[in-house]
């Protein structure tokens, strides 16, 4: 993780018409994506949310996709919440995790991903641009800047964020040397989570013997998955490495892309 100075220096960069430090392959100027954000609510009576997704993308898949709908399919009995948008947020190269393809292909796979499937999803670069790890905690504030910091819907409404993540991803939070407490607390305790229960994970348990976790308990949401589906990013690097068929795996413009641009190929 960076440090404090780091990222509060990186932070101050996030306004939308301030050109950030970016890294080699991003030569265009940062804006932030709202096209798809609604100028005003179905139900007054209800809290818009917005969900986020944060991860490495390398490449996304139909399983990243899905966990969205999941969780649509969850809000969309909710009486409390109205799910108005979701954003993927690609990592940055500074995450340095192997298998990464550079972050403005991974950037690009996700925009081909939502282009080609969604109406309600979108993809933010602001994580991918910069030259540092993030952490998640940070993304989330830059999200509550960006969509709060103009009045919200309507320019009245305020827009509750919460990240959108797997049962694999909360299984880490107890890690101590990954997460700090005071993320942790600002992750689920300001925000939220919207969790996507896999198979073979133990996600209330987890939960239960987490203090933090425990403690923002009813700020955690999770959302069992119904059908079951282990499509991962490692096995679609695997499959193109052994010139094995990716097809149905995740969506045919990223698949071309991949080809087109010789992602994941061996290192002979």
């Amino acid at each position: 993780m960076s440090s404090p100075k780091v990222m509060a220096s990186t932070l101050k960069a996030s306004n939308s018409n301030i050109k950030l430090d970016e890294p080699d392959g991003f030569d265009d100027e940062y804006t932030f994506p709202r096209q798809l954000i609604p100028t005003s609510m179905k139900d007054e009576t209800k809290t818009p949310l917005v969900i986020v997704a944060c991860g490495s993308y390398s490449p996304i898949t139909y399983l990243h996709l899905r966990m969205f709908e999941m969780a649509k399919d969850h809000f969309s009995s909710s009486t409390q919440y109205e799910l108005i948008a979701g954003y993927f947020s690609p990592v940055s190269d500074g995450y340095m995790k192997e298998g990464l393809a550079p972050a403005k292909d991974r950037v690009a796979m996700c925009q081909l991903a939502v282009d080609c499937t969604s109406d309600w999803l979108m993809v933010d670069s602001w994580e991918a641009r910069q030259a540092m790890y993030q952490p998640t905690a940070g993304v989330l504030d830059h999200f509550e800047r960006e969509l709060n910091g103009s009045g919200g819907v309507g320019g009245k409404k305020k827009i509750k964020i919460m990240l959108l993540a797997g049962g694999d991803l909360i299984a880490s939070f107890g890690h101590p040397t990954v997460w700090t407490s005071q993320d942790l607390h600002r992750i689920v305790g300001t925000y939220g989570c919207v969790i996507i229960e896999r198979t073979g994970t133990d996600v209330y348990g987890f939960l239960l013997s987490h203090d933090i976790l425990y403690q923002h308990s009813m700020n955690v949401l999770v959302i069992k998955q119904l059908i079951h589906n282990d499509i991962s990013s490692t096995k679609i690097r695997l499959f193109v490495k052994r010139g094995m068929s990716i097809k149905y795996l995740l969506p045919n413009p990223v698949i071309d892309y991949i080809y087109q641009h010789q992602l994941y190929q061996p290192q002979l």
